[in-house]
């Protein structure tokens, strides 16, 4: 009997006939039929994005569900929950189990092109390593995200993903799965992406890189990060006023020299735009037509994060403004995603991976291997900081650089990296993910909120859905703590 295989519609950008984009029309087809010519097997890949851009996962929900936890932060409504710090209710457990099967369709989709391609009639043999490359990186990166969240997890390869039962493996299985997948996307994938959303060598170099950092081998981590600085590659994107940091963040915008792997969104046709500005604005606010659920909000002046940030910084005025809705009239809500000509959803990209990540990364790995901040950790963080005050990002400006006298400890200039990357990567779904990893969440999180994180809040639960029909994996014995 014939399986079929129903691909989904997928568009990254809509870049208009000389463009090229990540596009995908819905065909029924049988599997032994298909996967043969270039066309088919990049059907197949770009299939592999779609979970990851669906609006409960990284098209809205994921990033909502982070950002909710972090210091300068707060949720409402059905996420107000979340600010307690004591692990998940059931609707929350109800939307991370949903994100937690979208990760593992992406990961089954990349895993039937690494199993098809080298089987493919009319592919040539380097095209097929490329195609591999994409797929590996791809699912390199979905592990990246589930073992974050959730610690060791089924692994579900080529191999065996048509296996049910699968125990849970451990973090360093998992963690020795992406290193695995990464590094022959970095060998293997070529200096330009294939389409405008697609991944390169560099960004499998960027993702190792933070998968490193994670790991704790900073070496590695440094030396991964340096070779996509020297690559020249990549550039800052000059800022003058604040409204220029819609050439990051814009709804038009189809690429920058910042851009390292961004997950692509656009307004039409429909079912492709990015929904996360829907959880992010009030209604009627301007910025955003389809309206708003205001789901996370911020306080001016009583969050510690937001009350010292320098009014001078460019990205404060980007990131926020005011909006009372019965919570005082310092709330603010966070317009870092505008797009004023949606009708349904935004065409916002998701960046992901910038280079300004990357600089940031690289010093702080630079400062760990050292085991001290050096000229060139500084540089790579001023660089980043200089282009937040309107500056020339490569010309040394004392007006706002920092002196490397003032924070030549390690513990400084750490606690100079965090304040930078939370300032930088606001309202990116990064900042919950960064304090977990330093080790610093409990502390800082008391500090801000008064609030003591309950270890039960560190990971996700594994989903019902799992266990249900996994029975490799024992609820009573294979659950994350407090679950």
């Amino acid at each position: 009997m014939k399986i079929k295989i129903l691909l989904p519609i997928i568009l990254l950008l809509g870049l208009g006939s000389c463009k090229k984009t990540l596009e995908e029309h819905p065909k029924s087809i049988a599997a032994e039929d298909f996967y043969n010519t270039p066309a088919e097997v990049e059907s197949g890949l770009d299939a592999i994005y779609s979970p990851l851009r669906d609006p409960n996962n990284l098209g809205a929900i994921y990033q909502t569900q982070l950002e909710c936890y972090a210091d300068y932060m707060y949720g409402r409504g059905s996420h107000a929950v979340l600010n307690n710090y004591q692990g998940l209710d059931n609707t929350n457990i109800t939307r991370v189990g949903t994100i937690w099967q979208l990760f593992y369709q992406s990961i089954r989709n990349a895993n039937i092109i690494i199993q098809k391609t080298p089987l493919a009639k009319s592919v040539a043999d380097t095209a097929k390593s490329r195609y591999i490359a994409e797929a590996r990186f791809m699912r390199g990166l979905g592990y990246f995200f589930l073992v974050r969240n959730w610690a060791g997890v089924p692994l579900r390869t080529e191999a065996n993903m048509d296996s049910i039962n699968l125990k849970r493996s451990t973090a360093q299985d998992v963690y020795a799965q992406i290193v695995s997948d990464l590094t022959f996307a970095e060998t293997n994938l070529p200096n330009a992406p294939r389409l405008i959303g697609a991944p390169s060598k560099w960004s499998a170099k960027t993702v190792l890189a933070d998968v490193y950092m994670n790991m704790g081998l900073y070496s590695n981590a440094r030396d991964e990060a340096l070779a996509v600085i020297q690559s020249g590659n990549f550039s800052l994107v000059n800022v003058g006023i604040v409204s220029d940091f819609d050439k990051l963040y814009g709804a038009d915008v189809v690429n920058s020299t910042e851009e390292i792997f961004y997950l692509k969104f656009a307004r039409a046709p429909a079912g492709q735009g990015n929904y996360y500005p829907m959880y992010a604005f009030y209604p009627n606010s301007g910025y955003y037509p389809p309206g708003g659920y205001y789901t996370f909000y911020s306080d001016s002046v009583n969050n510690g994060v937001l009350s010292t940030w320098d009014r001078k910084d460019l990205r404060y005025s980007y990131n926020w403004y005011g909006q009372t809705f019965g919570l005082g009239n310092t709330t603010v809500l966070n317009k870092k995603y505008v797009d004023k000509q949606a009708v349904t959803a935004a065409g916002n990209d998701y960046p992901m991976y910038r280079y300004a990540d990357l600089l940031l990364l690289y010093a702080e790995a630079e400062m760990r291997v050292n085991n001290g901040p050096d000229a060139d950790a500084m540089e790579k963080l001023n660089m980043v900081h200089r282009r937040a005050y309107g500056k020339d990002p490569l010309t040394a400006n004392p007006t706002v650089d920092f002196a490397l006298a003032d924070y030549a400890s390690a513990d400084t200039f750490l606690t100079l990296v965090v304040k930078e990357r939370g300032y930088e990567d606001c309202s990116e779904g990064k900042r919950w993910l960064d304090l977990k990893r330093l080790g610093i969440v409990k502390r800082v999180i008391l500090a801000v909120k008064g609030i003591t994180v309950a270890d039960k809040h560190l990971l996700w639960p594994i989903p019902t859905t799992e266990y249900n029909y996994n029975k490799a994996i024992n609820p009573a014995t294979d659950q994350n703590p407090g679950y």
